[in-house]
């Protein structure tokens, strides 16, 4: 398989549950919305989901406690809104740019890429991890981060499964796997950004991307070969 270069790669967040940017919307729409989830993102990510209180959101919002439950059931949906309104997804992003029509895999390349930039002034790595914590004693957070995996896993198995189209990935590869491979790629690097840990030269780690997904192409003894003339010896 050759790899084609993708070009530049756009200056786009990434985060490796995809949460959904409900927090762009609010922001036009809903500015007393806006600011609750604003309050929301800074109180999560000083306090951690456990120490918490919706009052102290509240508080820094402007508003009272009876306005926010009158929008959420409980402080795990806000947690919820929290991670969207501090997100974008790149994989949304990746599917509406022209430039890799017909080339599904290139968006595997690019969104793998951006794992390295910097996104320590964003507070949703910090959120993410909270509510990683959070999710193995609150099943109503662990319920609503498996939606977002969901999520998650559904854009990835399709953008898979047209690169597989495309003849870009071995069709004979398991889509869970790959999918998998993602997912654990991405929660690593989320653990790797809270701790601070140097990341690599953001050049040699795309050239390493990029032959990681050529490597998931067919085999080149797998390839179809055009069908070759015989040549007519009538009259010899």
């Amino acid at each position: 398989m050759t790899v084609t270069s993708p070009g530049p790669t756009p200056a786009l967040d990434t985060d490796p549950i995809g949460a959904a940017g409900a927090g762009a919307e609010i922001a036009g729409e809903d500015p007393v919305g806006a600011r609750l989830l604003a309050a929301a993102v800074e109180v999560f990510a000083e306090q951690g989901y456990a120490g918490t209180r919706v009052a102290e959101i509240a508080r820094r919002a402007g508003l009272t406690t009876g306005a926010i439950y009158s929008r959420y059931r409980g402080k795990a949906e806000l947690l919820a809104d929290a991670i969207d309104s501090s997100s974008t997804d790149e994989l949304d992003a990746l599917f509406s740019d022209h430039r890799f029509q017909g080339r599904m895999e290139d968006i595997l390349i690019v969104a793998g890429s951006h794992l390295v930039d910097d996104h320590r002034s964003s507070p949703a790595p910090g959120l993410l991890l909270e509510a990683l914590v959070a999710a193995r004693h609150e099943p109503e957070v662990a319920e609503l981060l498996g939606h977002h995996l969901g999520v998650r896993h559904d854009r990835l198995a399709d953008v898979v499964e047209s690169a597989k189209a495309g003849g870009g990935i071995d069709p004979d590869l398991d889509t869970e796997s790959l999918v998998t491979f993602c997912h654990a790629v991405g929660l690593g690097f989320l653990l790797l950004g809270v701790l601070d840990v140097p990341m690599p030269d953001s050049t040699k780690w795309q050239e390493l991307i990029s032959r990681l997904v050529a490597a998931t192409g067919q085999p080149a003894g797998d390839a179809v070969r055009p069908p070759t003339t015989e040549p007519n010896h009538e009259g010899d």
